[in-house]
């Protein structure tokens, strides 16, 4: 049977024009799903500012599925599911990220940064310390550190935090010489409370050399020393701190009068404290100087007068209530019932109020329990802020 060739030649044009129309299909379908992705886009960012968050959430995902290789889009959906506290679909959408091949270097150590702050919002720790690490020598490296500095201070891993702190003050990333003041003497806590005093006393040392101005080293090393038996020793450190650090003296001045009276050094305490509480007055240190006072009069009302002074100066209730608390009223039967209101009137004004969150207590923290800030405390009372 001879093949008839005339069915080519009807055929080349009938495939030739269905190519075509399959091309301009194709090329039809393309050009309609890339306006849908920048639509859904701008959709999306609208919602993100106007504040609509589940709305941007679900018009991300409609461009991320018409153009899955769009990494902005990645990135804002995963920050979104963090922002919402889906930290799981913020980890997924940051892990796929990681996943893909063509990603460039300085998309993958973002993805990789986005991933750390995934695991650190869910409060997997762990989890959180790996991924910042592997941004070491990274753009987000000064970041990173940062971050696993506040993990290291929340679990309390202080040689781990003065190995970050260290780096980060060598590579003058910034000033971390009283933070890391700050880990060895909370080191050097740990030690005392083990009953390890000499090595204690060695890390006080050190902390007091890398940071000489910083207060804390000085009073915990006086308060090592007062409990090791050696009051002389600590009478001079507190002078030193009196000399480096006088805003902190009121800080130590319960364990100035401690010190200076179990080494008969009254006098000079009593003329120390004076020559600050001039400069500087401070319900502390007028405590002190009254205790001194008092010890070496003949009557305690001679160093209640302190209190009289003090309120010439500036008005005080504490200081009022605590003069009010030894003098003999008219109606002296009422006089209990006075003086226990006016004790809970002035007690919140003898906490120490943190200045960077507002957060009150009873004691002075070298670090607030509210907001870890150091050093937020100020070394005065409620009622002298």
């Amino acid at each position: 049977m001879e093949f008839d060739l005339s069915w080519i030649f009807l055929g080349l044009p009938l495939a030739f024009g269905l190519g075509w129309f399959a091309s301009r299909f194709d090329l039809r379908q393309m050009r309609e799903e890339n306006r849908r992705a920048p639509k859904a886009y701008f959709k999306g960012l609208n919602y993100l500012l106007n504040e609509q968050q589940d709305q941007a959430i679900d018009a991300f995902i409609e461009a991320v599925q018409n153009d899955p290789d769009t990494t902005e889009l990645h990135f804002a959906l995963g920050n979104l599911f963090r922002r919402r506290g889906e930290y799981n679909r913020a980890v997924r959408v940051h892990e796929h990220l990681l996943s893909r091949g063509d990603l460039s270097r300085a998309d993958r150590e973002r993805a990789q940064h986005a991933l750390a702050l995934d695991f650190l919002k869910a409060g997997l720790l762990d989890r959180a310390e790996d991924a910042l690490r592997r941004l070491e020598g990274s753009a987000f490296e000064g970041q990173a550190r940062m971050a696993l500095l506040a993990i290291y201070e929340r679990s309390r891993d202080w040689p781990q935090a003065s190995d970050i702190a260290r780096r980060m003050h060598d590579a003058q990333q910034g000033d971390f010489s009283t933070r890391l003041a700050h880990y060895l003497c909370e080191q050097a806590l740990a030690l005392a409370a083990h009953g390890e005093l000499p090595a204690a006393q060695a890390l006080l040392e050190q902390a007091l050399a890398t940071a000489p101005q910083a207060p804390r080293a000085r009073i915990e090393l006086a308060r090592l020393q007062q409990r090791q038996g050696q009051p002389e020793a600590a009478f001079d450190t507190l002078q030193a701190l009196a000399q480096a650090a006088p805003a902190a003296l009121p800080l130590a001045a319960p364990l100035l009068v401690e010190t200076a009276t179990a080494t008969g050094q009254a006098p000079l305490a009593q003329a120390l404290l004076q020559h600050h509480y001039e400069d500087m007055p401070s319900l502390d240190l007028l405590e002190a100087v009254v205790a001194l006072e008092a010890a070496n009069a003949d009557t305690a009302a001679v160093g209640r007068e302190w209190y009289v002074r003090h309120l010439e100066r500036e008005p005080s209730l504490v200081a009022a209530t605590k003069w009010l608390a030894g003098e003999t009223l008219t109606h002296e039967q009422f006089h209990p019932q006075i003086q226990r209101a006016l004790e809970q009137a002035a007690k919140p004004l003898t906490r120490y109020r943190c200045a960077a969150c507002g957060f009150e207590a009873r004691q002075h923290f070298w670090q607030c329990p509210g907001c870890q800030t150091w050093d937020s405390y100020p070394a005065r009372r409620v009622e002298e802020l």
